[in-house]
């Protein structure tokens, strides 16, 4: 038989094996659907509504009136021969507005903005080619040379086809979207597959979608596609690409084998999708080869590779990871993009494993590096996100290549994704998001309320109200912050332990409770007005990197729960590079309603080097400082802004005259 041969029969006993697999002994936890749940925080809901009001019109706007993404498809359906405008990928920025539709509809139902989707939907549907091939850019030039260039991303514009659709599905009963992404899976799974063609998905995206599809039709075909295509990376398959940067195959994650995979390589936004779909596919099919290897290449993130804001990325030349602890501030790329796979890819690892490290990294990612890519009025953006700035960064309206708005608008309004999950005999408190939910159990339903002002208050109320009582686990996850972790590995550490612990009571009663994997567990009989509190220190923190990360040696950046802190050029005199934080100085937190829609800021008394007044030298002076939140950068217009902050003179550099 020839080695071919071989490859695909072995696929084939795989997948087939796919059932008998999953009867090995992986945790089943599925988080709660956003279409389930109720937001009501006061610092999450206006964010949602803004997306809602603002953001998503901007996406609009862009995507049909002053781009031409939704025009081909018009062209498509029009059939006159037009030419396509833009770029090749493209059409991924309309499926991902209308998966940001989607979500906003669930918190903020809108007929008009319903209606305006249901007309894209009849565009796009209508740009469908019979056998099932949707894409406007091989439609309008060579269809001949469509499924030739694994690079051309036709496979990724699928992918978020297949996520919109599964949404607008999930939100509105829909399913007309939901059919043409169907047919289009239907379309690539008659070409590729074990026994046909080989592929290598240009951009990752695809995998992960294929599962969404999977667990939303319960057509097992698109879980073992998924398979195939994770299988198909590693041996030499990928071919014909146009882009030079393939000729690297770590840049595309090809090098080795998924399963072989250790360390993280080439594009940061890809990997992430990549990983997102190999922790989907390892839990549906309870493969451990896939689990071994995610926590193995996670390790190697998170340890090695990663800002103190979550963010992923260093590197701008291939928009990805270089060399370990290569961590630039000022001119580190780190993604928005990125940032929100970080999110997509740990909820996958936290539902495979339980472990509460995945989602402390979530929430990390969550609130620093990615909320830092959607401006305070929602209207403008980062498509990078660096921790240092000499004044040369701004927001801007829109890209040419503009996956970040859309994408970050899509996880903002999905954000009810995240915060509740469930497995046989427990629930999950993943995030503290004043929120509610009716949980449907094998006793009976549950219903489940949070009230708190996280993250400026570490106080949350959990109310559990059964439909009768009820044993069950409550598993509520302990941040490693509130446990004198700021992240798992060693990379960073807090320069001294906090003297604050969390506590939990029941009904005003201190709470029995074990510790399982970063959880609180109470396992009780809950009753109808159960009350349970958590309280989480909520302390300033100073935070150090290791001596690898050389950029951070000798200093240290500030932390108030989730949140990083940084100074900027507006609170502080308009410098913020000139400013020395010594290790003792006093630092106190208040909230400011007036400031940025509302935080609160750390303030303390530090040393600011300056020029003498002479200009013959410089001096040292006393000076009050103010630190913001991270998120709330850039929008007071440019400016300095840093978050590691010096803890003595030296590597400051003062310009005099």
């Amino acid at each position: 038989m020839k080695k071919c041969g071989l490859v695909r029969l072995c696929c084939l006993l795989l997948f087939a094996g796919t059932e008998s697999m999953a009867q090995s002994s992986f945790p089943s936890i599925e988080p709660v659907s956003f279409s389930k749940v109720q937001i009501d925080d006061h610092f999450w809901k206006p964010r949602i509504e803004k997306v809602a009001l603002v953001t998503i019109p901007v996406c609009i706007d862009q995507t049909a009136v002053k781009t031409p993404r939704l025009r081909n498809f018009e062209k498509v359906a029009r059939h006159k021969g037009e030419k396509h405008e833009g770029i090749f990928y493209d059409d991924s920025d309309v499926y991902k507005a209308l998966e940001a539709i989607a979500y906003a509809l669930n918190d903020h139902p809108d007929a008009a903005l319903e209606k305006k989707a249901d007309e894209w939907i009849d565009i796009i549907a209508a740009a469908q080619l019979p056998d099932g091939y949707l894409n406007t850019y091989f439609t309008l030039g060579d269809l001949s040379q469509r499924w030739t260039d694994m690079s051309m991303h036709e496979d990724y514009n699928g992918g978020h086809l297949i996520e919109a659709a599964v949404a607008y599905y999930q939100a509105t009963g829909k399913r007309k979207l939901l059919d043409v992404a169907i047919r289009f899976a239907d379309h690539f799974d008659s070409l590729f597959g074990p026994s046909k063609r080989h592929w290598v998905t240009g951009h990752e995206e695809l995998e992960l979608a294929l599962v969404k599809l999977y667990k939303t039709t319960k057509n097992e075909k698109y879980l073992n596609l998924s398979h195939w295509l994770l299988e198909e990376r590693g041996h030499g398959y990928a071919k014909g690409y146009t882009w030079t940067d393939w000729k690297d195959t770590a840049y595309a994650q090809d090098k080795t084998p998924v399963k072989e995979t250790k360390e993280i390589t080439g594009h940061a936004v890809r990997a992430m999708y990549l990983y997102t779909g190999a922790a989907d596919v390892a839990a549906a099919t309870n493969d451990t080869g896939y689990m071994h290897a995610m926590k193995n290449v996670w390790e190697d993130v998170v340890y090695r590779n990663m800002y103190i804001t979550g963010g992923i990325g260093s590197s701008g030349n291939n928009e990805g990871f270089s060399v370990d602890y290569d961590l630039p501030n000022d001119h580190a790329y780190c993604e928005t993009c990125a940032s929100v796979g970080m999110v997509f890819w740990n909820q996958r690892m936290n539902l495979l494993t339980g472990e509460s490290k995945y989602m402390d990294v979530l929430e990390r990612s969550l609130y620093n590096g990615t909320l830092d890519g959607l401006s305070l009025s929602g209207d403008r953006f980062f498509y990078g996100n660096p921790l240092a700035s000499n004044g040369n960064y701004e927001r801007r309206e829109w890209f040419g290549t503009a996956c970040c708005p859309a994408n970050i608008a899509r996880l903002i309004a999905s954000l009810g994704n995240y915060i509740y999950a469930t497995s046989n005999d427990a629930i999950w408190v993943n995030l503290f998001v004043g929120s509610n939910t009716t949980i449907p159990l094998a006793k009976g339903n549950m219903y489940v309320q949070q009230q708190t002002n996280y993250p400026w208050d570490g106080s949350i109320k959990i109310n559990v109200s059964p439909e009768k009582k009820m044993k069950y686990k409550l598993m509520v996850r302990i941040p490693g912050w509130a446990q004198n972790q700021p992240v798992p590995g060693n990379t960073y550490q807090y320069l001294q332990a906090g003297d604050q612990h969390f506590t939990i009571t029941v009904n005003g009663q201190p709470a029995e409770y074990t510790m399982q994997n970063g959880y609180a567990v109470i396992d009780r009989e809950w009753k109808k007005g159960d009350e349970l509190n958590l309280n989480l220190p909520m302390d300033i923190k100073r935070i150090t990197a290791t001596e690898n990360v050389k950029d951070d040696r000798n200093r240290v950046a500030l932390e108030r729960g989730p949140l990083v802190y940084c100074i900027e050029h507006t609170d502080n005199n308009g410098s913020a590079m000139n400013i020395i934080l010594p290790d003792n100085a006093s630092l106190s937190s208040a909230y400011n309603a007036a400031l940025l829609n509302g935080v609160v800021t750390i303030t303390g008394e530090a040393t600011v080097i300056k020029p003498t007044t002479d200009g013959s030298g410089i001096e040292t002076v006393k000076q009050n400082i103010t630190a913001i939140p991270y998120y709330a950068w850039a929008n007071r217009g440019e400016g300095q802004m840093q978050i590691w902050i010096p803890r003595k003179a030296a590597g400051i550099k003062i310009e005099t005259n």
